[in-house]
């Protein structure tokens, strides 16, 4: 059976991604500031910014679990602010979360994943890419992490494979949006969190054995779609 550790799964595209690796017959530990109910998942509180916290949870599972196979990278915050009135504080923390921490869980599962042959799913943003105003530490800190990815996929290989997925807007909240919100995509809807989950769980997976180092961009195509106003 296979053993994958989510990070910032209580919720949101994490919280999906669990419940489809476990629905699938994976052990799933998620890693959250907050308690996760997912079934199934074993729920561990870990701020992954923080470096003791990290070995503390890798030295759990190998206890626990005794192996890792996958680990998905998705933790992450946001705060906007005009640059202006952004604290080096804020943009610390932003940065430590979004980015620093996968250095962190990488360098501290790869002993696990290198054992297992296994692979690591990064979840970056189409902000790497494209912004909206008052979103620089968010933006940098998803632009880093693509680049990491790429640069631990060279390092690791070939026995851990890693890549990314960039999500564009998907429907964490499972608000109703307007079919304004879901024509302008070309793909006709906005995302939701299932699409995010079984693209992570492709990667993941040894179907998808020959690729690392790559980006894959879930956003219904709205990064080709020129857009004049």
């Amino acid at each position: 059976m296979a053993v994958y550790l989510i990070t910032g799964g209580a919720r949101g595209i994490g919280s999906g991604i669990a419940r489809r690796l476990a629905a699938a017959g994976g052990t799933v530990i998620i890693a959250d500031r907050e308690k996760a109910h997912v079934d199934g998942a074993r729920s561990v509180i870990c701020d992954v910014a923080d470096e003791a916290q990290v070995a503390s949870l890798l030295t759990g599972i190998e206890a626990v679990e005794g192996k890792l196979d996958g680990l998905v990278c998705n933790a992450g915050v946001m705060i906007r602010k005009p640059v202006e009135d952004l604290t080096l504080e804020e943009w610390n923390s932003v940065l430590a979360t979004n980015l620093t921490s996968t250095f962190l869980l990488v360098k501290a599962a790869a002993p696990l994943l290198r054992a297992a042959r296994g692979a690591v799913v990064t979840i970056t943003s189409t902000r790497a890419h494209m912004s909206e105003p008052h979103t620089e530490a968010y933006s940098a800190s998803k632009g880093g992490l693509l680049a990491l990815t790429h640069a631990l996929a060279v390092s690791l290989g070939p026995e851990i494979r890693v890549n990314c997925i960039s999500p564009g807007w998907i429907n964490t909240s499972g608000e109703t949006l307007s079919p304004a919100d879901h024509t302008q995509h070309p793909a006709g809807r906005v995302g939701t969190v299932e699409d995010v989950a079984e693209l992570a769980a492709f990667l993941l997976s040894g179907k998808s054995g020959f690729i690392t180092g790559a980006e894959f961009i879930a956003d219904g195509g709205m990064t080709r779609k020129m857009i004049y106003v």
